[in-house]
Order: C-alpha cells, then structure tokens, then sequence
C-alpha cells in the first residue's frame, strides 16, 4: 500500500539541513532562500576536528548538526518536535503515523546507507524529509537529488536512522508544528548576524572558529607523516569541503549570499562591508581546496605550503567580517 502527502513540492537547496528545513517549512506555506534560512540558522562556522581515533582531520564550515534548526526555529518562533529512540521499531512507527496524517517529516541519516547516494561514506549527520512509502521504499525530499525527489529502501533507510557513530543521533525524527505567524524578519536577522558573529570569534576551544582556522594553517603542512594514504585522504578533504553539500566554498557562498540579502533588507555600512569581504573570502576557499585537491592528485607537498599561507588570509579577512557584523 502506497502513502504519498499530496501537495508536497521538494524546496531545492545545496545544504542538507537547510533544505530540509525549507521543505518542511515551504509545506507549511513559509518560503525563505535557503542563504536566508542557513544565516537565521547561525550556521556559519569552522572546525578542525583531530583525535587519535581519527585516519584524518575532518574540516568543516558550519555549526555543529542539529544547532541550526535550534537557532532557526528560536529565531522565527516555530516549534519543532523531535523524536529520538534507540528502537527501530519504534522509530518507523513515530514516522509512518505522521505521513499517514499527512505531515512531512525530517530525519537525520547515515547518508552512506541510502540507496541514492553513489559516493558511499559514511557520515551520520545528513538530513532529509520523508513524504511518502509503499511497502517496499521510502519516498524522499533531498538536496539536488533529481530533481529533488528520491527513493530508498525501508530496510536501508531504518539502517540510515540508526547507525551509530560521530555526529549520529537515536533515530531522530522532527516536524514543524502549524505556523500561524512569523515575527519581524529585521530583528531576526539582527540578533543572527550578532550571535553567529560573536560566536565564530569567541570559540571555547582553539580549533574552532577563527582560531581553527589559524591552527589549520599550521597543521596542514603536518598532513603528509599524519596520513597513511595521502593521496586519497587529501582528495577526499577537497571533495568534502568544495562539494558535499556545503553549496561551494565551505558554506561561504551561502553566508555571502546571506550577506547580500542582509544589505537589501537593513542597508547598514557595516553589513555592507561584511558583505564584500565575503565576496573576497568565498573564492579564497574554493581556491583552498582546489589546492589541497592537486596536492593529493600530483603529489606536489608545496601545494600545503600555498592553503597554509592562504587558510591565514582567509582568517584575517573572515575576523575582520565578523567583527563588522558582531558590532551591527
């Protein structure tokens, strides 16, 4: 037996969380850009993720999961409801109840057990939303996928849910309750641009933030005697950095976007400005990784030497940003 939410038309987005929250939200009749979701989001950020567990640092360019759509829904006031369970059981009845009313429902997923994903690693912090089953699979809303839409496999989907590991959670689950209104966007963005700024700048450990930046820079000319596999590990950090759903440059085209949006809707000088420099910055990243990419692919350690001294540029320019908009 089939079960599909009528009316539901996927939200195209690059990011993951973010276009899961776009499509819960476009459901329920509220549209915002992407950019704009992720900046209410306080979702600009950095990470230099390192630990003996670990074959190789993790980079990344966002908050931690789950704390954007914390921030969002705190921002425009929406209640979310969230499910957790260590049971599989449990969990699959929570979301087949839901589509049955008819309510779309987000999940946070291993992304290396759902059958669309053909780069098969493993990373238990990916979202997506739930709009529809039969018997057999599960009918979903993803980032860039086809149009949108996509399909797995119950029993791979369940697998998804309950995979354990860095950044998973037991089988989490949320929906979006009735929006009757929206506060003033202004202050919202307002409070976003401050919190997300003052955060990036007064990180609690030195690995993120600006200062991980800066340690990065340092770090990176280390990545030849840390890997075991230099060459696939360095291809790899590209590829996750450039195009695994950051929407390009670490998630700094989204933020400059933001930005752009920002100086349209307050016309501050110092949003203004925090906006050029993000047009500067977005670039520098990619350039970043393209380096780190041609380092693994030609086996040329000096490419390290040039993200070294470019990961420093970029974090000049990213404290001077935040500074502008930490002060608005």
């Amino acid at each position: 037996m089939s079960t599909i939410i009528e009316g539901f038309v996927p939200f195209q987005g690059e990011h993951c969380e973010t276009t899961t929250m776009g499509n819960l939200l476009q459901f329920a009749g509220v549209r915002l850009s992407e950019p704009m979701l992720f900046g209410l989001g306080q979702g600009l950020g950095f990470i230099y993720w390192d630990s003996k567990g670990m074959s190789f640092p993790f980079i990344g360019g966002r908050v931690k999961p789950d704390e954007l759509t914390a921030c969002l829904a705190s921002r425009l006031g929406l209640t979310v409801k969230t499910q957790e369970t260590s049971s599989v059981d449990k969990a699959w009845q929570n979301v087949r109840s839901l589509i049955e009313r008819g309510v779309p429902v987000g999940l946070k997923l291993d992304s290396y057990y759902l059958d669309y994903f053909t780069n098969k690693v493993h990373f238990a912090a990916h979202y997506a939303v739930i709009y529809g089953m039969d018997d057999e699979y599960a009918y979903m809303a993803d980032t860039g996928q086809q149009g949108g839409l996509v399909s797995t496999r119950l029993a791979h989907l369940a697998m998804a849910r309950n995979a354990k590991g860095p950044m998973s959670s037991r089988n989490r689950s949320f929906t979006i309750e009735p929006i009757v209104t929206l506060p003033p966007l202004e202050p919202a963005i307002r409070t976003s641009l401050t919190n997300n700024a003052q955060d990036y700048l007064n990180p609690p450990i030195r690995n993120i933030g600006n200062k991980g930046i800066i340690k990065m820079s340092r770090e990176v000319l280390k990545w030849p005697s840390r890997s075991k596999n230099l060459e696939q590990d360095l291809i790899l950090t590209a590829l996750l950095m450039e195009r695994a759903g950051t929407g390009g440059a670490l998630f700094r085209n989204l933020y400059r976007d933001f930005l752009k949006e920002c100086v349209d809707l307050l016309g501050e000088p110092g949003v203004e400005r925090a906006y050029e420099l993000f047009t500067e910055i977005a670039p520098m990243w990619t350039r970043i990784s393209s380096s780190i990419d041609r380092a693994g692919r030609t086996g040329d350690h000096q490419e390290l030497y040039r993200v070294s001294d470019l990961l420093l540029e970029v974090a000049d320019k990213e404290r001077a940003a935040m500074e502008l908009l930490s002060a608005i």
